[in-house]
């Protein structure tokens, strides 16, 4: 599976992946990316989004997921998707790794827009609970 993204390297991160998507107009991959961007922030309206390794990272207490276009599929991974619950099974790839768990969204595919969401929600509560607390300055 050979990655599309790159796209834009400047500005400020929304606006780099308003440029991925507007990239992919018209494209069936950017319509998915904007969805699941839309999800994302619908999940956790207070999810940060970033840019980072030439793709979209939405974070929140730590990174929730990315989103990564290739020819076949819009890959979701999730930074500690093997310790989030996914009750209705959407994550189908990287389902080998210790830490990572993915999402491969294919052409003529329906997202399960509520169980998207219950997933944002649950590996934002996992960052939270997860999180360290700041040292204490003597």
């Amino acid at each position: 599976m050979k990655k599309q993204m790159g796209g834009p390297v400047e500005g400020p991160p929304s606006e780099l992946i308003d440029k991925a998507i507007a990239a992919l107009d018209g494209d069936w991959r950017g319509q998915a990316l904007a969805k699941i961007r839309q999800l994302i922030h619908e999940a956790d309206p207070d999810v940060v989004e970033e840019w980072k390794w030439g793709i979209p990272v939405w974070s929140h207490d730590g990174i929730i997921c990315t989103g990564e276009t290739y020819k076949a599929a819009v890959k979701t991974t999730f930074a500690k998707g093997a310790s989030v619950e996914d009750p209705s099974s959407l994550f189908n790839s990287s389902l080998e790794g210790a830490t990572r768990r993915a999402i491969d969204f294919r052409q003529g595919e329906a997202i399960d827009e509520a169980a998207f969401k219950a997933l944002i929600r649950a590996a934002v509560a996992l960052n939270a609970s997860t999180k360290k607390a700041p040292k204490k300055r003597a």
